[in-house]
């Protein structure tokens, strides 16, 4: 059931190529300071269901509302400057880490702040002087770590991400969880997540479980305290 406090409502969203049903009747609601993770086998359509909610591709059938408003009557770009998408597999511009962080000012006309950048890459356990460094040095957790700076320079109202973690070690998975969770607390940022990761399927608000045929199955979990 809808519910006013709602950021985010996907209502039966069905997707299918061909024949093959890929999502079938896929129905949740997400609100401002919740932390909801996506889980289930591979080829479910896990990442489907993100570039759905994305506004990258377009349901077969169902709609998405954003604050009430169906995405369909938005500009793109005005949408996705509000609910932003982080791959799995970072696609990273220009020839440096700077150009990256640069990008999200360059496209709302802002001059870049360098303070704000350099902020994001404390926040990860990145140097500094990695604004300097080209895109083709970079591991690949760092690249990871780069692109989710890069989303959270301007705060999304929801962040959608998909298995970001899936190059980190252990500390700097730890690193990112716990500023997602701040900012899932302190400011309200509303987080969709698909992951296998136990630990992070564990601090979840609920657990949406996506089975291979496409039925929409949903466990709930306990939040963090």
């Amino acid at each position: 059931m809808k519910s006013s406090n709602d950021i985010l409502v996907l209502d039966d969203i069905h997707y299918q190529i061909g024949q093959a049903v890929i999502l079938d009747s896929v129905s949740f609601a997400l609100q401002a300071g919740e932390f909801k993770l996506i889980t289930g086998p591979s080829g479910c359509g896990k990442s489907t269901l993100l570039k759905i909610v994305s506004s990258l591709i377009s349901p077969t059938r169902g709609r998405i509302l954003f604050d009430g408003k169906s995405i369909d009557a938005m500009a793109p770009e005005d949408y996705r400057k509000q609910v932003s998408y982080c791959f799995q597999t970072p696609s990273l511009f220009g020839d440096t880490v700077y150009d990256n962080l640069a990008l999200p000012y360059h496209i709302r006309k802002l001059k870049p702040d360098e303070n704000n950048m350099l902020r994001g890459l404390e926040r990860l356990a990145l140097p500094g002087d990695m604004l300097k460094k080209g895109i083709n040095e970079l591991s690949g957790g760092e690249k990871q770590r780069i692109s989710l700076i890069r989303n959270l320079q301007f705060m999304p109202k929801v962040l959608l991400l998909d298995e970001i973690t899936s190059a980190l070690d252990e500390d700097n998975k730890r690193n990112v969880n716990a500023l997602i969770h701040r900012l899932v607390a302190e400011q309200g940022l509303a987080v969709l997540w698909v992951t296998h990761d136990k630990d992070e399927i564990s601090h979840a608000d609920e657990v949406i479980t996506l089975p291979v045929n496409g039925a929409n199955a949903q466990e709930s979990t306990d939040g963090p305290a």
